[in-house]
């Protein structure tokens, strides 16, 4: 019997740190679209708010202030927690992404 135990505030953390590096990241456009084919419109929308924040952010700060980061990190375990408490049926799907990063 081979049974794991997925421990939904883990994915939903490390998913968050994920979405957000992805979003700052080279292969943005491939991920956005992976969020948008998997996860639907509304979280492709916020995470293309998401890089347009720490975009700005990094244009507007001179010094490697993580702040927008954690905010926007934050934001995202909002985000896929509620998503996830819904819809636990995507957690895997939000994991494959996650790994993707």
């Amino acid at each position: 019997m081979n049974q794991s135990v997925i421990h939904q505030p883990r994915v939903v953390w490390d998913g968050a740190r994920a979405f957000v590096r992805a979003a700052n990241g080279p292969d943005y456009e491939t991920f956005a679209g992976q969020v948008l084919k998997r996860l639907g419109s509304d979280l492709y929308g916020e995470l293309a708010n998401t890089r347009q924040r720490l975009q700005v952010a990094s244009i507007e700060s001179s010094d490697d202030d993580r702040f927008t980061t954690d905010i926007e990190a934050s934001r995202w375990r909002v985000r896929l927690d509620e998503l996830l408490r819904n819809r636990p049926d995507l957690i895997p799907t939000v994991q494959e992404l996650t790994t993707t990063v």
